[in-house]
């Protein structure tokens, strides 16, 4: 292979890299627009939470960004506001940072609740030894709207051109904060996370949630999931692309509130027994 062609290749193996690197993690609690509020009218006490460097995160002064840093700052949260066991919920990579904290610290974590699971890939890849350079070039394409446009496509199954673009509007607007990229990077070259060794150790009852016609991530993983965690349950959501909760809101709540009642009640018959 010559020196374009390698060039080239290597172009194109962290583009790949890096539309993946987009689906999985670029987003923010605004994702929950739609479905936090039936929640909260179901009458479960429901916290949006971003997670260190992603989203809405207020970093005046930027700390580390790898998965320690994400883990303890999520701790110290619940630590100080919280205070009980939840219902921790992740969707797509999400899924890998419910999983993190549900094994590092599992008085946290009531139950888990995994959607469209991003839970068996290694970490950042070849982005993690990226140049500096490559690396914020890499991370400016990822707010662009034509890839965001792209995306959402991908994601979801079969939405109407208007509701693309208003959504691809939305799902961009964390990137404008001035830390986000660096704050991204930061993340990309530490490693990102590789969690597939603590799936056995989770202890936790877990429900698992995927879109069926998900072009991210297969569904037959969810079954994989489903042999590999102890206490696990899986409801595939039909018609529905990679992010259920933004695509089938109604579905979505439904599930969530039946699991978490359900897991109530074994909770009380537990405790009297």
């Amino acid at each position: 292979m010559d020196l374009i062609g390698t060039i080239l290749f290597d172009f194109n193996q962290i583009m790949r890299y890096l539309f993946k690197f987009k689906t999985l993690v670029n987003s923010s609690c605004l994702e929950w627009r739609y479905t936090y509020p039936l929640l909260e009218e179901a009458g479960l006490e429901t916290w949006a939470f971003d997670i260190l460097g992603w989203g809405f995160s207020d970093l005046g002064k930027l700390p580390p960004c790898d998965v320690t840093s994400k883990r303890e700052h999520f701790y110290k949260f619940w630590k100080t506001h919280i205070k009980r066991p939840v219902v921790l919920v992740g969707p797509s990579l999400g899924a890998a940072v419910a999983i993190d904290i549900a094994v590092n610290h599992p008085e946290a974590v009531e139950s888990l609740v995994l959607m469209d699971a991003s839970v068996y890939s290694e970490g950042t890849g070849n982005l993690a030894t990226l140049p500096k350079a490559a690396a914020y070039a890499g991370v400016y394409l990822l707010k662009s709207i034509p890839l965001r446009l792209y995306v959402n496509f991908i994601c979801f199954n079969g939405i109407s051109l208007e509701t693309s673009w208003d959504w691809t509007k939305i799902g961009r607007l964390h990137c404008l904060y001035p830390w986000w990229e660096d704050a991204t990077v930061s993340f990309m070259t530490s490693g990102g996370y590789n969690i597939t060794s603590l799936i056995k150790k989770v202890s936790q009852k877990t429900l698992i949630l995927w879109g069926e016609d998900d072009q991210i991530i297969s569904n037959k993983l969810a079954w994989r999931l489903h042999g590999e965690l102890p206490n696990a349950r899986v409801a595939q959501i039909s018609n529905c692309g990679h992010l259920p909760h933004v695509e089938k809101p109604a579905t979505v709540a439904k599930l969530i509130t039946e699991f978490v009642r359900e897991t109530c009640r074994s909770k009380v018959v537990e405790s009297i027994s």
